[in-house]
């Protein structure tokens, strides 16, 4: 008999966030496994540990997932990570693929998650609260309301006429190209009334009332809230 597969999301950083389903899950899996090359080294291994401080009795492997766009290298890692996967599940051991936030927004767990599926194994995705919710509760404040619009956007990508969309806009991971992203904000007259948390929950975290006066380097766990122009 085969393993099973989860997807489990651990929520933006704050260990009090993770939810009971998440907790439960890691404390009866047979293998914990991570992004990155050092499971311990991965964000939701401490958001875990946070939680759950025994994680540490717990088999672990790590599953590596480069920041790149390169096609080609994504998918040879996305196979390997598969692979690797594939093999505990046939040993009949089920394995929790620990993520930040939830599974099922930007999450590398993804790319994993429909090849392990297609190749027929049992699988689920198991929901963790998500970055923007969590940044926006962090300003007391609401995201949408009656008919206002949510628009979710990487903000790695070209965002542009993004800002043009009617309603709330979310910018996803928008530490590594913050730069690109305050000039676009502030070309589009945002910048003074969009606000940002990076590394929401964690020790490290940052929090920025305004998108103007940025420090050059910002985690890439940073998201942005652009409230609706027209409110």
């Amino acid at each position: 008999m085969t393993g099973k597969l989860y997807g489990v999301g651990v929520g933006p950083g704050d260990p009090e966030l993770v939810t009971l389903k998440a907790l439960r899950l890691t404390k009866e899996a047979d293998i914990l496994a991570f992004p990155g090359e050092n499971p311990r080294e991965s964000v939701a291994y401490k958001i875990m540990k946070g939680a759950y401080p025994e994680i540490d009795t717990k088999q672990m492997i790590s599953l590596p997932m480069p920041m790149t766009k390169d096609k080609e290298q994504l998918k040879q890692v996305h196979d390997e990570g598969t692979r690797i996967i594939a093999d505990q599940l046939d040993q009949g051991k089920n394995v929790v693929f620990l993520t930040l936030g939830d599974p099922t927004v930007y999450s590398t767990y993804l790319y994993v998650h429909k090849r392990v599926a297609q190749m027929r194994y049992d699988t689920e995705i198991v929901s963790g609260i998500t970055s923007f919710c969590a940044v926006s509760a962090r300003f007391n404040q609401g995201l949408v309301e009656k008919a206002q619009q949510l628009h979710v956007i990487p903000a790695s990508y070209q965002i542009e006429e993004a800002l043009k969309l009617p309603g709330t806009k979310v910018l996803m991971k928008s530490g590594k190209a913050i730069g690109e992203t305050a000039a676009a904000l502030s070309r589009h007259g945002l910048a003074e009334e969009s606000a940002m948390v990076a590394d929401c929950g964690l020790p490290t975290q940052q929090v920025f009332e305004t998108i103007t006066g940025l420090p050059e380097k910002i985690s890439y766990f940073a998201t942005v809230i652009v409230p609706d122009s027209k409110e």
